[in-house]
């Protein structure tokens, strides 16, 4: 019977010791018997997505576990771009976005206006469509807070500097875009994108979503911030130069976006959401029915990574066992042919409240697989698993291999 993969992804899960949890990191503190089962009946071991001790992006840790290389990253905005089906032509710059709130000084008050969900359609419906010294902006909602915006028109460049401050909400002011080299194309695409923000922000301000969202003591998305500036990716379909079909089953944008670029089917039903309220039996189901008809699976779990970001350790919690809760029903479901692999994008740890790092746990389960002497799924057991510690890039190998893929190197 023909082998078939499925990689369950629990988005920034690695943590580290909190003494809220006694000392324990999340994965270690939630209750996980299946997780923990999957490990005792496999191989387990750690992963740095590129290397130790190098924080990866959401968009970059993906683009290794789908088998590409970190030469191969074509920026944020396209991989967003491509994960809302928004399509890029040659010249076009795109961008990643926030829907964000900021005061008079234009300070940044929240990255994230409040973690908006609802009503960013009509948001976006009010600043799409502008024209600005002749290039045409396009704006549409993503996952939740998240967006993309595209500049189309001549002469534009994607080095130029993001307008985003990362750092969470310390009071700074968003970053005037500024050229990355002395072409002419990068200062007229800083300079156009600075008045774009400029006229968004006088839409958004008196919008009436904001308007309620005042009323209702919400911070308003009155502001974009914009990063990870890019153009039309030039990268092969990894599902048809290693010759097999993959799905993938996810809500977040930013993994839609690489499994497009990879060759994928994306599959995303109403109930999916990027929060701890997503519909897990749902994905489960989707996962299991998308098995039937494809060698490879991706099903994602976004919330650990935003638990990680909010600093919410009993939050994080929660969202381990959610992934939990996800992967028993996918267990008692699978097929005999099927292998389980469990893996993350990052680490998020809580008290960081951003990406690190430190490496995540890994582990295969299923058939023809050596099995190690561990029988925990967390980042420090399964440091002591078989497969040891691997990049992201290996891991996929690993995976490729396994479906028998791969060429072989030399005679």
């Amino acid at each position: 019977m023909k082998r078939k993969v499925l990689i369950a992804i629990a988005d920034g899960v690695g943590d580290l010791p909190i003494s809220e949890l006694g000392g324990l990191t999340p994965l270690e503190y939630a209750k996980t018997p299946t997780l923990d089962k999957l490990a005792a009946q496999g191989s387990s071991g750690i992963m740095d997505l590129v290397k130790a001790g190098v924080p990866v992006g959401t968009d970059m840790g993906h683009l290794m576990l789908f088998g590409y290389k970190t030469t191969d990253y074509p920026g944020r905005g396209p991989i967003e771009a491509a994960g809302i089906g928004l399509e890029l032509f040659k010249g076009d710059v795109a961008f990643r976005c926030n829907f964000a709130t900021i005061d008079e000084k234009g300070e940044v008050l929240d990255r994230r206006a409040g973690r908006i969900r609802d009503n960013t359609r009509e948001i976006a419906q009010a600043i799409n469509g502008l024209e600005v010294q002749g290039v045409k902006v396009i704006f549409k909602e993503a996952t939740e807070h998240r967006a993309v915006l595209i500049l189309r028109g001549e002469n534009l460049s994607d080095n130029i500097t993001d307008t985003d401050p990362r750092l969470p909400d310390r009071g700074l002011s968003y970053k005037l875009s500024v050229p990355l080299d002395d072409s002419v194309a990068a200062k007229r695409t800083a300079d156009i994108l600075n008045k774009v923000l400029e006229e968004f922000h006088k839409i958004l301000e008196n919008h009436p979503v904001n308007v309620e969202r005042k009323k209702e003591n919400k911070f308003p998305a009155n502001f974009i911030l914009t990063r990870g500036a890019g153009q039309v990716p030039d990268i092969d379909k990894i599902t048809k130069r290693l010759g097999f079909k993959g799905a993938c089953v996810a809500s977040e944008s930013t993994v839609l976006g690489v499994a497009n670029l990879a060759g994928y089917d994306l599959i995303v039903q109403e109930g999916m959401t990027g929060n701890l309220d997503t519909d897990v039996r749902l994905k489960a189901d989707l996962a299991i029915k998308a098995l039937e008809t494809n060698d490879i699976v991706f099903v994602h779990l976004k919330a650990t990574d935003l638990m990680g970001h909010d600093n919410n350790p009993k939050g994080k919690v929660v969202a381990i066992e959610k992934f939990e809760e996800m992967l028993t029903y996918i267990v008692d479901n699978r097929s005999d042919n099927t292998m389980i692999a469990l893996a993350a994008d990052h680490s998020t740890p809580c008290e960081r409240k951003e990406h690190s790092g430190d490496p995540v746990p890994i582990l295969l389960n299923g058939p023809s697989i050596r099995l190690d002497r561990n029988d925990k799924y967390n980042e420090i057991d399964c440091a002591y698993g078989g497969i040891g510690r691997i990049t992201g890039s290996d891991f996929a190998s690993i995976i490729f291999d396994y479906l028998e893929v791969t060429p072989k190197q030399g005679n």
